[in-house]
């Protein structure tokens, strides 16, 4: 692939936020007395813009209570921080400083506010590895939109075809294909194997040091 510029996602991929989430959206559908959903629901959700992911749990729902929820979701999730210690999964930390001194280029394209996302880069780790990062508010349009990968090419001079996104759910596959760019699926976040192949990845991993062999 001949590839300079990795893209990646940050939940499920990166970082390991699962449980954080699913206990916010939990306590978020509780205090807004909305019928309650299950795990398995919520996770499937993790990925979309904040709106989207209440927006796909309750379609019925007008938009004033799709703000409320995700300005709920947010003073909940910065509460939980407190006492949630999100953490880095297996081997990324290393694997990241590997690429970086290989002289690729590593950014980060996810679906959370910019604000947390730079809070949660630096208490992994992987701050120094990172050298530009979108959050859903740095965009008009999400994921599975192209728009989160082709702003980064334009503000790292680098083509598509010598890019390769990385994410865990098929709205990351989908945003890198549209874009033109290389795809890469992970196993170890919150989407499924069967979703990743569905949404056309152009490869799949198990372990973040498989990206090593891709290159």
């Amino acid at each position: 692939m001949n590839t300079r510029l990795i893209v990646f996602d940050f939940d499920g991929t990166l970082g390991d936020t699962q449980q954080i989430i699913v206990t916010t959206l939990h306590m978020t559908i509780a205090e807004m007395h909305l019928p309650e959903r299950t795990d398995a629901e919520c996770i499937s959700i993790i990925g979309l813009p904040l709106a989207g992911c209440f927006r796909a749990l309750y379609p019925d729902v007008n938009e004033e209570t799709v703000t409320l929820c995700a300005d709920t979701y947010r003073r909940l999730f910065k509460e939980n921080m407190q006492t949630f210690t999100p953490v880095a999964f297996p081997h990324v930390v290393e694997t990241l400083h590997k690429l970086k001194d290989m002289g690729l280029t590593l950014t980060i394209a996810s679906s959370r506010w910019h604000k947390s996302l730079v809070e949660l880069v630096h208490n992994l780790g992987i701050d120094d590895c990172i050298s530009y990062l979108l959050g859903a508010d740095d965009v008009e349009l999400a994921k599975p939109h192209p728009e989160p990968v082709l702003q980064t090419l334009a503000a790292t001079g680098i083509d598509a075809s010598h890019t390769l996104v990385v994410g865990d759910m098929a709205v990351d596959i989908l945003m890198g294909a549209r874009a033109g760019a290389h795809t890469c699926g992970v196993t170890w976040g919150n989407g499924s194997r069967r979703d990743l192949e569905e949404a056309g990845a152009d490869h799949i991993i198990d372990s973040i040091e498989e990206l090593l062999s891709l290159l």
